[in-house]
């Protein structure tokens, strides 16, 4: 008899069972339930045990106009306390649109601390104050719920007092207490101790702390360093120096990293001083900093503490409010010079002569102030203040040379108005460097400034002396190597004369097969006064001999007689 064929199955058939999630439900580990168990054992024996010390003065309890919120709060925890064991009421109250939230959510957790089946936790995440497993029983906000059950924890238990930290009263929690100090912003010196030690930087010292890259002398007696550096005063006068490399490296902010510890936690400023230890390079110590400056750098301080600004960007904003509400004299980069140490200015700059004296001119035709920002935008100012925030020439120059740049080819070089806008039509298209691009300009009209020493135009003389003439010119523009090339392109007469020139120069070994003999022979006999020419070309053109003049107008004669030039004057 045939066997009937074998059962066809598929993996995951077999005892296959639909698996329903519910977010933010997971199965808790034993571990988990113990500590549950213990934290939950621990509050029905005391239900006020996530209640902080009271250390300020409460106001009075009113159930008509106005009324202290914390003191409401604690006068209905005991009752809440005293039903405890009261299931039947807890469910009640756990649910009950009305009255204490906090009071809800404990009566919530109580009446989960009387379950036996802890096996089944909800998971509370926050960005700040991490990840806690809680038992969600009733309508109390999760992160009531989580604090309370886990009162042992110094920042979860913190969360429980969200909403009276909003109505203007005060929590301090660490490792050995929690406080609240009522409407009043009062720091206790161990939990001032503790945040510091478990901050974001590290810190050395006890009564005054510092960071790497600063000394206790430094912070103790208020120094200004180059750099800079940040300073906090707490209440109990505990003095915390950070250098900016320190928070430059910092994972989690540093004012974050205390702040966590208190709520609400964006009043950090009313519990410490902040202060930006640091002066403008050459700001004299006798001169105060400008009072915009001073209001400007608080307001930076005061974001930095209320956590709205980066550790990274604390250090240059702080420089900024400072360097931008100066308004005389002349500020490059970090440093300040007086408005009669201009040369100091630009020496500070870095770049080449040329571009020195390019900003040199622009300072002169400004009539008012002038701030180039790094990000290329130049604004106009009412005060008297040149503020470049780059200490390089170029990018300055960049931004200032679409309004300035006919400015500094008439300033510089004295070119008209046609030359100038052709010469920036030229440097706009090839996008040169400015150094570059003023040293070719100032070599450029250099040369053209000396060849104006000849006396003859080029196209006032006839050939060949034309030749000669050209030769002369460009030999002095681009040097002698550059006119090899023109040399051999010479017809006729012209031809001759090439070959004289490359006589002159002794270029010929490897060109003379370029030349027949009969041009050989006769720009040879031009050799004597074109070498002659040559040489007074080079004393009154490269070595700034005026008197070579008459010799180069003698030369030229000769140069003409022996090439047979009868018409020349």
């Amino acid at each position: 008899m045939a066997k009937p064929p074998a059962e066809v199955r598929f993996p995951g058939d077999r005892n296959r069972r639909k698996k329903v999630r519910v977010r933010g439900i997971k199965q808790a580990s034993k571990e988990i339930q113990r500590r549950l168990e213990a934290n939950l054992d621990g509050l029905l024996d005391d239900p006020e045990s996530f209640v902080p010390e009271i250390t300020g003065e409460l106001g009075k309890v009113s159930f008509f106009g106005h009324k202290d919120k914390m003191a409401m709060t604690l006068k209905e925890i005991e009752i809440v306390a005293t039903k405890r064991n009261d299931h039947r009421w807890l469910k009640k109250r756990m649910v009950k649109k009305g009255g204490d939230e906090v009071c809800r959510a404990l009566a919530g957790s109580l009446l989960a601390a009387g379950e036996e089946d802890l096996s089944t936790v909800s998971v509370f995440k926050h960005p700040l104050y991490g990840t806690s497993s809680y038992l969600r029983r009733g309508n109390g906000k999760q992160s009531h719920l989580a604090g309370i059950q886990n009162f042992n924890h110094p920042r979860l238990r913190l969360l429980v007092w969200d909403g009276h930290a909003k109505a203007g009263q005060y929590f301090f929690s660490w490792d050995g207490g929690f406080v609240c100090s009522c409407s009043t912003p009062d720091a206790p010196s161990d939990w001032i101790s503790w945040v510091l030690d478990k901050s974001s930087v590290e810190l050395s010292g006890e009564g005054v702390r510092w960071t790497s890259g600063l000394t206790e002398e430094v912070v103790e007696n208020d120094e200004f360093t180059e750099s800079g550096w940040l300073l906090l005063t707490f209440q109990d006068n505990t003095k915390v120096g950070i250098s900016p490399a320190s928070l430059a490296k910092t994972e989690v902010p540093f004012a974050q990293s205390l702040a966590i510890s208190m709520m609400p936690p964006n009043k950090l400023g009313s519990i410490c001083e902040a202060g930006w230890m640091w002066r403008p390079k050459g700001w004299p110590e006798e001169m105060a900093l400008p009072d915009e400056g001073i209001e400007r750098l608080g307001e930076v301080l005061d974001s930095w503490l209320r956590m709205s600004l980066d550790d990274a960007r604390l250090s240059e904003s702080c420089r900024s409010s400072i360097l931008n509400s100066i308004e005389e004299g002349y500020v490059v980069g970090t440093s300040w010079f007086g408005e009669d140490d201009r040369e100091g200015f630009l020496d500070c700059l870095s770049g080449t002569e040329d571009e020195k004296s390019a900003i040199s001119v622009i300072l002169d035709s400004l009539s008012k102030g002038i701030h180039v920002r790094s990000d290329g935008v130049v604004l106009d100012l009412d005060s008297d203040v040149v503020r470049m925030e780059e200490s390089s020439c170029h990018p300055n120059l960049v931004s200032l040379w679409p309004k300035y740049g006919k400015t500094v080819l008439q300033g510089l070089f004295g070119l008209d108005d046609e030359a100038s806008i052709e010469i920036l039509e030229r440097q706009s298209r090839r996008k040169q460097g400015f150094g570059a691009f003023l040293r070719e300009l100032t070599e450029s009209l250099d040369t053209e400034m000396r060849l104006k020493r000849l006396p003859w135009e080029n196209e006032e003389l006839p050939p060949p002396l034309r030749m000669a003439d050209s030769l002369v010119r460009k030999a002095v523009g681009d040097g002698v190597s550059s006119t090899v090339s023109l040399a051999r392109k010479g017809k006729g007469l012209d031809s001759s004369m090439g070959w004289a020139w490359l006589v002159v120069h002794n270029r010929t070994e490897s060109d003379a097969w370029r030349f027949d003999e009969t041009i050989r022979d006769k720009g040879g006999d031009w050799v004597p006064a074109l070498q002659a020419l040559w040489d007074a070309a080079e004393d009154l053109l490269l070595n700034d001999i005026e008197e070579a003049g008459e010799d180069y107008t003698n030369a030229m004669k000769w140069l003409a007689e022996s090439s047979g030039v009868s018409e020349f004057h």
